[in-house]
């Protein structure tokens, strides 16, 4: 079971890392080809969403890693659920069905690591 936690927190860790990066380093105009919704959101917001996604994937790694506080892999893991699930809102609410697909994916993987990160508990 902690080798399919690693698997799939890895997997979600690099994926959020490279996303909230991106949110928090690039500008508006650098952001909008990849995210349509960048224009209908705050920039303060959109770095806001960057500074958890980062926060979120340390979270998956670092305390299973060092055995401090694991309890917080599964509270990153349930943070991505309720982002995912915003975000896909965000995306029904513009019309845009097509980008919902990632999102689902990633409620999935999250709603894994979840459930997985409960052996260290």
């Amino acid at each position: 079971m902690k080798i399919a936690y690693w698997i799939v927190a890895g997997l979600l860790a690099a994926f959020y890392l490279f996303a909230g990066a991106q949110k928090l380093v690039s500008s508006k105009e650098k952001l909008r080809p990849m995210m349509g919704w960048i224009d209908t959101v705050p920039m303060w917001a959109v770095r806001l969403i960057g500074v958890i996604e980062v926060a979120g994937a340390v979270g998956l790694i670092l305390p299973p890693l060092t055995g401090i506080a694991p309890v917080l892999a599964l509270v990153a893991a349930i943070g991505f659920v309720v982002l995912q699930i915003l975000a896909g809102a965000l995306h029904l609410s513009r019309r845009e069905v097509k980008e919902t697909g990632l999102n689902a994916g990633l409620i999935v993987l999250a709603g894994i690591a979840a459930w997985l990160a409960t052996v260290w508990l």
